[in-house]
């Protein structure tokens, strides 16, 4: 069973959506079901049939979720440290073209989300930052093109 890094905040998160899923949207669901039960013929029972749609893809959420938290691996970043970038850093870019600045922390795949400044560690930037110091400059090709960005800071927080 393959290992799934991943930070406690990303671990918390899965935990809380698992949560929802199981204590809200399951019996909700069910209360759907039953009322549309209630209308008699279920052939051409359209909400009954949207409910038990419903039903499966919460039911698969859940099982993705329990199995991405029985795989987790969780790394607290607040003991991690080092001069280089490895999964759990915060790193601090200059686009070397733009000289806009960009924040990303590296984490694992299942709490990776980029509106949040979070990258999966096996994204094309993730992958090209790992191992490079804080002055290095890094080349990644985005799909809008080649990119190059200079490495400011690393933190661990």
């Amino acid at each position: 069973m393959e290992k799934l890094p991943m930070t406690a905040a990303g671990y918390a998160v899965l935990e809380a959506e698992l949560k929802h899923c199981q204590q809200v949207e399951r019996p909700r669901i069910i209360q759907q079901i039953t009322e549309a039960r209630s209308h008699g013929d279920l052939s051409e029972n359209a909400e009954y049939h949207a409910a038990k749609e419903q039903q499966s893809l919460n039911e698969g959420r859940i099982a993705e979720l329990e199995d991405k938290l029985a795989r987790a691996d969780i790394i607290d970043v607040s003991k991690l440290s080092g001069d280089t970038i490895k999964f759990g850093a915060t790193v601090t870019l200059v686009d070397e073209d733009t000289e806009e600045k960009k924040v990303w922390q590296i984490v694992g795949e299942p709490e990776a989300n980029a509106k949040a400044g979070k990258i999966s560690i096996t994204s094309p930037l993730a992958r090209a930052l790992i191992g490079k110091a804080k002055g290095a400059s890094v080349e990644v090709n985005a799909p809008g093109g080649a990119k190059a960005y200079e490495i400011k800071k690393i933190e661990w927080r």
